[in-house]
């Protein structure tokens, strides 16, 4: 069964999320489609009926598998519509499957829209042009006005045209996604990639406590703060606006200062510089203070945070196309700020008081104190724990793994002192000396850098993005750098131009190739398909899939993604192909130790990166991390020989320690 609803609610689904959505008391379900196999479209108009009972028999059929787009989206709202329990809603859960995750894995867009342009849907299959101003005209509350009669929200009766045009919309929506099953029917998602999806949405609909109390007293910290700035900011320049990047542009262009746009970048680099004015460097760091965008996170918070104090919806399954890893939604977990505060108990005290004086007194920038804290804000149950625990440089390790780089391995299974054991080695001093304290230690971050930009083909370039530029090395002691690295680490760059080769010979003879034990490169198309994939297995057994790939002259690999611009031609190359391969069996590592964690009874509420969050009632949270830890450590089975390590904490508030 292939399932597509419309709904109404007045709280706003991008702002607040499906749950919160769904969970408003004048939530409503509008229209309900759907098709058994390939049968006709069967639409309810539930504004002016209910479901029949047989049909409803059909939508709770363990025997009948339920499809949607976005399915989180369909299960949620009839679990609501229809009043069941959480321990129903997770037994029907079950019978769910979803096109965007089927899209998702083999490397396809994720909208239904772009995902029917990338399959190259037929006419009468595609997505109607005209659905979202029928969804902004029937979903969502309207402006009262002397030519609408005062009213907030339009009926069926108000325009009776457009019903029975989004009638058709909803039904259409019902026959593109079950072309995509058509389309996509040669390359199944495993049923164990839909365990994980279950077990997903279970921890998603579960939820992250929120301290409202610590938010809203954020707010009003950073209310106070932006309107003392901002008068002072308007006493210093005069201008109307200060807070318009054209009209303080044009001001600071006035007092000498030569820049072309206002970016947070540009307004660091000016600051750092020595030659710009009092008064203008006083402007710029006013407008660094205001415009620090974390703050904007505890609106988020607010607005997606449930009556029980409960954020959902956070996390996004297989959000990162073709490696599956996790996206993060609504308060975007995975992009929050690092906190470097001590204290923070009194801080969060001092905030929820609003007491934006003392923070000032106390740390000087109230907009960065609040940014760092934007982490504390999610909290356990009363009497519950947070217990923290992440892997230990799982990339490094992975790649090494991979490679059968046996010295990093080794590194691993002993000190772990990955930096300093590179920078030893690249620079030939002895590893005991890179020490605080000694000289010496200041090569630490340099392998550091190194380590963590050099491992997927990259050079100067990405050396900087990981913080090279802070090394004070120019562009040749850079390079220096990535040249000693890959001399010591030749079965690394081995892997790129295995992977590389592989790769290139798939695609152009059709034959499958390994370019190490666990990876297999073939080229797969199904008699529906538009194109062809190249996937690539890995060693945990699951594919990511290249979208119509192809070579060019001088040996690149080419292939289709979804970017910015729509659906565009990508390219490819050994070390970024590493990358995947590493960044997947990250993913993989960590799926496993969600496994194991719920069977052994934890229940993990989020994750980021590498990091799991459980909450946990214990009455003994070091017994508990311990636990935590060991399962987080176990080697999965097809990665006998990776040196796993994993570290933790626990407390009262989420941070980062």
């Amino acid at each position: 069964m292939t399932v597509d609803i419309e709904t109404y609610s007045p709280i706003d689904l991008f702002t607040a999320g499906a749950y919160r959505y769904a969970q408003s008391p004048d939530f409503q379900i509008l229209l309900l489609s759907y098709t058994i196999d390939n049968g006709p479209v069967v639409t309810f108009d539930l504004v002016a009926d209910t479901i029949p009972d047989e049909d409803r028999r059909l939508l709770v059929d363990p025997g009948i598998i339920k499809r949607a787009h976005n399915a989180a989206f369909e299960w949620w709202c009839l679990s609501q519509h229809f009043g069941l329990d959480a321990r129903t809603r997770s037994q029907w859960l079950e019978q769910w499957q979803d096109t965007m995750v089927h899209m998702l894995y083999c490397g396809l867009p994720a909208s239904l829209d772009n995902a029917g342009k990338a399959l190259q849907l037929p006419t009468e299959a595609a997505k109607m042009r005209e659905g979202k101003a029928l969804i902004t005209y029937f979903c969502k509350p309207c402006k009262p006005s002397k030519s609408n009669g005062g009213r907030t929200r339009n009926m069926p009766w108000h325009d009776s045209d457009k019903w029975a045009l989004f009638t058709t919309y909803n039904g259409r929506d019902v026959t593109a996604e079950r072309e995509i099953d058509r389309k996509l029917g040669a390359f199944p998602v495993p049923e164990e990639i839909w365990r994980q999806w279950r077990d997903d949405l279970r921890m998603n609909a579960n939820g992250i406590g929120v301290d409202l109390d610590l938010a809203r007293g954020a707010m009003d910290c950073a209310e106070q703060i932006t309107e003392r700035l901002t008068a002072e900011a308007k006493a210093l320049s005069r201008l109307d606006n200060p807070n318009s990047p054209v009209q303080l542009m044009s001001w600071l262009q006035g007092r000498g200062v030569r820049l072309d746009n206002i970016t947070k970048d540009t307004v660091a680099h000016l600051l750092a510089r020595k030659d710009t004015p009092a008064d203008a460097h006083r402007m710029l760091e006013i407008r660094q203070q205001i415009s620090k965008t974390s703050n904007a996170k505890y609106d988020a918070v607010i607005a997606a945070t449930g009556d029980d104090s409960r954020i959902r919806g956070t996390m996004q399954f297989y959000g990162a196309a073709r490696t599956g890893r996790w996206a993060g939604r609504l308060l975007q977990v995975q992009n929050l700020p690092r906190t470097h505060l001590e204290h923070q108990d009194d801080i969060r005290r001092i905030i929820k008081l609003g007491d934006a004086d003392s923070l000032e007194a106390i740390y000087g920038d109230v907009n960065d104190t609040l940014s760092q804290m934007i982490r504390t804000v999610l909290v356990p149950q009363q009497d519950a724990w947070f217990i923290d625990a992440d892997f230990s440089a799982i990339e490094a390790r992975l790649i090494a793994w991979e490679a059968g780089e046996d010295w990093v391995l080794d590194v691993f299974r002993s000190t772990g002192r990955i930096y300093e054991a590179t920078a030893a080695r690249i620079f030939g001093i002895p590893e005991d000396r890179i020490r605080k304290g000694n000289p010496e230690y200041e090569y630490r971050q340099r392998g550091k850098v190194a380590t963590l930009a050099l491992g997927y083909q990259g050079s100067v370039g990405a050396m900087k993005r990981m913080g090279g530029d802070r090394l004070g090395l120019d562009d040749a002691g850079l390079q220096d750098i990535v040249d000693r690295w890959r001399e010591q680490n030749p079965h690394i760059i081995r892997l790129w131009r295995k992977m590389q080769r592989a790769a290139v010979r798939t695609i152009s003879t059709g034959h499958p190739t390994s370019p190490r034990p666990g990876v297999v490169f073939r080229m797969e198309r199904g008699t529906a398909s538009p194109f062809a994939f190249l996937t690539m297995e890995i060693p945990s057994g699951r594919k990511l899939f290249y979208a119509n790939p192809g070579t060019t002259e001088d040996g690149r690999i080419t292939y289709w993604e979804q970017d910015t611009t729509g659906w565009a031609e990508a390219e490819t190359y050994g070390g970024k192909l590493t990358e995947n391969l590493t960044q997947a069996l990250g993913r993989d590592c960590l799926q496993y130790a969600l496994t194991n964690l719920r069977a052994a009874g934890y229940a993990p509420v989020f994750h980021v990166h590498d990091e799991v969050i459980v909450e946990s009632a214990t009455q003994k949270p070091e017994e508990d991390l311990k636990t935590i830890i060991k399962i987080m450590s176990q080697v999965p089975p097809w990665a006998e020989g990776l040196p796993l390590n994993a570290d933790g904490w626990y407390g009262k508030f989420y941070t980062k320690e």
